[in-house]
C-alpha cells in the first residue's frame, strides 16, 4: 500500500504521508521521540525504521509543531485526534482460504449498524448473532461504513480516517475475525464506504495536502473531494487503494459507494469507472459485488456485457421502489413522496427499476433518471426501510409503527419476492419496537450547531412548525439517543414478534427455492399493466420461458377485474374473492415453468 504506515518483510517499518504543502515533516514516536522524514518527489515523505513492533505508535509532525494522526491509519485507539497505531496486518490468521464468495442472484441484503446491532455494539458481539442470519435466510451482511469517526457514537458517514476500522467497536484483528466468521456461516459481507466527502471533525488533510479538494465543486459539506484538477492523481490512487484494502486485507466481498451523485468530477475518466476497473482487475480470490447509492438514477453504471456480467457496478439501491411502497402503505406525500402515489410509477419501479428515466420531477426541478428497462432485475436493490429512510424521520420510526399491519406485510411479500435483489434493515425480521435514531458524538466545537442543526431540518414539515415540537425531536449528541436506537434481541421470543421471524423465514425459503434459480434467465426487465389505482399486474419472462408474475392490490378495499394468471403459487399474501378480485392488500406470486 503506498500510503500510511507498514511492516515490511525484512523487518523494518516504513512510513509515508503526502504532505506537498511542506518540504519538511517529522514522525513523532512513543516517548515524543522526533525523527525527521526524507523528502521525495512530488511532495511524499518518508522514514525507514529497523527494528520497531507492531504496536507503537506515532504521528506525523508539521513544521508549525501540530501534530496529526496518519491519513492512512490502519487504526487509532484514541480515537480521530489521538496517534496512530503501527498494525501488523498478518496478525489475524485467515480460516476463509476455500471461500470463493456467492453469486450475485443469491444476495439477500441485511443492512446493520455495528454499534446498535448489538447491546454490546462490537464486531466480536455481532459474530455471536451470525447463526440468527443464517436461520433467516439473509445470505450477505451490508455494514454501514466502520471507518474511523470522532467520538463514541456515529452512523459512520462521519469519517475521516478511512483506513482505520473505528476502535468503539474494536480492533482490526476483530473486524477481520467477524468476516472470517461470517464466511465459515456462508455469508457474505459487503462494506459502505463514502468517497463523496470527509467528516466534519478530525480531518487534517488540508493543512497539508490541500490538493485532496477542490474549492470549484462545492457540495453540501464543502469543497469536493479532487478528483480532477491539480493533484487529483495522487488524491485518486488514496481512494483506490481504500477500495482494494478493504477487499483485499479484510476479504470483504464487496462494497456499497455511498451518495455517488455527490462525486464532483470533470476528468476524462470518472472516479467511479476507474474504481471499478482496478476493483475487477485486481484478481481477488472471490466473487466481488460492487454496490451504488445514486440519486441521480444513472444507469450507465449498471450496464451488462454480452454475458450478462456487470461491466462496472452490480446494482443500485432502488430508492424508487421504496417511494412508492412507502407512499402507498404510509399515505404520507410531503417533499419527494407527492410524486410516487400514482400508479403507472409503482408499476414501473417494480418492472423497469427506475420510477424516472429522464422525465421531469417537480421536487427537484429537472429531470431525474436515465431510461433502465433494458437491463436486468438483479441490478436494483429493492427494500422497504433502511437506515436513511428510518433515521431520517424526527423520532426514527419503524414502518411497523406508522403503517397497517396487512398493508406492511403485503408490500413485504411483494419486495422480498421481487426479483430485484432484496434488503432488510435490521431488526425488521421481527418488527423490532426500537426505533434508529440519527446520533453522532462530535466535540464542543461542533456539539451544539449539530443539535440545533437536527431540529432545524424539520422546520419545513407541517407537524413540526411549532416551537415545542420540534423541541421534542431527540440529540443526536445525547448518549441516550443512542442507546435507544440499540436493537431489542429480548424480544424476539415474544409471540407476535416470533411469529414475525418466522414469517419472514417463510418468504426467504421461497424465494431461496423458486426465485434465486430464476434470477440469471432474467436479462430485461419486467412489463406491467394497471388494473386500476394501486392495483397492477407485473410480469418477467425468462429466456427458458419461465414466467413470474405478481398481482397486487395496495389498497384497503377490493379490486376487481384481475386476468387469470396462469401459473404455480408460491404466495399469497391476503385473500382473494370471485374470479379475477382480490382483496384489501393482496398479493399474488405465480410462477409458470416452461413448457419445453
Amino acid at each position: 500500500m503506498p500510503f500510511g504506515a507498514e511492516l515490511t518483510v525484512d523487518g523494518n517499518a516504513c512510513f509515508r504521508v503526502w504532505a506537498p504543502r511542506y518540504q519538511r515533516i517529522g514522525l513523532r514516536l512513543d516517548a515524543g521521540r522526533v525523527l525527521p522524514m526524507r523528502a521525495l518527489a512530488d511532495g511524499w515523505h518518508e522514514q525507514l525504521l529497523p527494528d520497531l513492533p507492531a504496536g507503537s505508535r506515532y504521528q506525523f509532525l508539521l513544521p508549525d509543531g501540530m501534530a496529526v494522526p496518519d491519513p492512512a491509519s490502519r487504526f487509532q485507539p484514541q480515537d480521530v485526534h489521538g496517534p496512530s497505531e503501527l498494525i501488523d496486518p498478518t496478525r489475524h490468521v485467515w480460516r476463509d482460504q476455500a471461500w470463493r464468495g456467492r453469486p450475485w442472484n443469491e444476495a439477500v441484503l441485511y443492512e446493520l449498524h455495528i454499534g446498535t446491532f448489538t447491546p454490546a455494539g462490537t464486531f466480536s458481539a455481532a459474530i455471536e448473532r451470525l447463526d440468527h442470519l443464517v436461520r433467516l435466510g439473509v445470505t450477505a451482511l451490508e455494514l454501514m461504513p466502520v471507518a474511523d469517526f470522532p467520538g463514541r457514537r456515529n452512523w459512520g458517514y462521519d469519517g475521516v480516517l478511512l483506513f482505520a476500522p473505528d476502535s468503539s467497536y474494536g480492533r482490526p484483528e476483530d473486524l477481520k475475525a467477524l468476516v472470517d466468521a461470517a464466511h465459515a456461516a456462508g455469508l457474505m459481507v459487503l462494506l459502505d464506504v463514502v468517497y463523496n466527502h470527509f467528516g466534519p471533525e478530525g480531518n487534517y488533510l488540508s493543512l497539508y495536502a490541500p490538493q485532496f479538494f477542490n474549492p470549484r465543486h462545492q457540495t453540501p459539506w464543502g469543497a469536493a473531494v479532487n478528483f480532477d484538477t491539480e493533484g487529483a492523481a495522487t488524491v485518486r490512487e488514496f481512494f483506490v487503494h481504500n477500495a482494494l484494502y478493504w477487499l483485499e486485507e479484510y476479504h470483504f466481498d464487496g462494497l456499497r459507494f455511498d451518495a455517488t451523485h455527490a462525486i464532483v468530477d470533470e476528468s476524462p475518466q470518472h472516479i467511479l469507472e476507474e474504481l471499478a476497473e482496478r476493483i475487477r482487475a485486481a484478481s481477488l480470490p472471490r466473487a466481488v459485488h460492487l454496490v451504488l447509492e445514486n440519486e441521480h438514477n444513472e444507469s450507465r453504471w449498471l450496464e451488462r456485457d454480452g454475458a450478462g456480467r456487470a461491466r462496472l457496478y452490480d446494482a443500485q439501491w432502488n430508492d424508487d421502489v421504496h417511494h412508492v411502497l412507502h407512499v402507498s402503505v404510509s399515505g404520507e406525500t410531503e417533499g419527494y413522496y407527492e410524486e410516487y402515489g400514482d400508479t403507472e410509477k409503482i408499476g414501473r419501479a417494480l418492472a423497469q427499476g427506475f420510477a424516472f428515466q429522464g422525465e421531469h420531477m417537480r421536487y427537484r426541478g429537472s429531470a431525474r433518471g436515465e431510461p433502465s428497462a433494458h437491463l436486468p432485475p438483479s441490478a436494483f436493490i429493492a427494500f422497504l426501510q433502511n437506515h436513511d429512510q428510518i433515521g431520517n424521520r424526527a423520532f426514527g420510526e419503524r414502518l411497523s409503527v406508522i403503517a397497517p399491519a396487512p398493508a406492511l406485510r403485503a408490500v413485504t411479500a411483494l419486495y422480498l419476492l421481487l426479483p430485484q435483489i432484496p434488503m432488510l434493515f435490521m431488526g425488521e425480521e421481527w418488527q423490532s419496537a426500537r426505533p434508529f435514531l440519527f446520533f453522532c458524538d462530535f466535540g464542543p466545537e461542533l456539539a451544539n450547531a449539530v443539535s440545533d442543526g437536527r431540529r432545524q431540518e424539520f422546520e419545513r414539515f407541517a407537524a413540526f412548525q411549532d416551537d415545542s415540537k420540534r423541541a421534542r425531536i431527540p440529540d443526536p449528541q445525547a448518549e441516550r439517543t443512542f442507546l435507544e436506537s440499540k436493537l431489542d434481541w429480548e424480544r424476539l421470543a415474544d409471540g407476535a414478534h416470533a411469529r414475525t421471524l418466522r414469517w419472514y423465514q417463510d418468504l426467504l425459503a421461497v424465494r431461496r427455492r423458486h426465485l434465486v434459480p430464476l434470477l440469471p434467465r432474467l436479462h430485461r426487465s419486467g412489463e406491467h399493466h394497471v388494473i386500476n389505482a394501486r392495483a397492477l399486474v407485473v410480469r418477467w419472462r425468462g429466456d427458458d420461458h419461465h414466467e413470474l408474475t405478481l398481482e397486487l392490490n395496495l389498497n384497503p378495499e377490493s379490486r376487481s377485474g384481475f386476468p387469470d394468471s396462469p401459473g404455480y403459487l408460491l404466495w399469497q399474501e391476503g385473500h382473494t374473492g370471485r374470479t379475477g378480485t382480490l382483496g384489501p392488500w393482496c398479493l399474488r406470486c405465480l410462477l409458470t415453468a416452461s413448457s419445453e
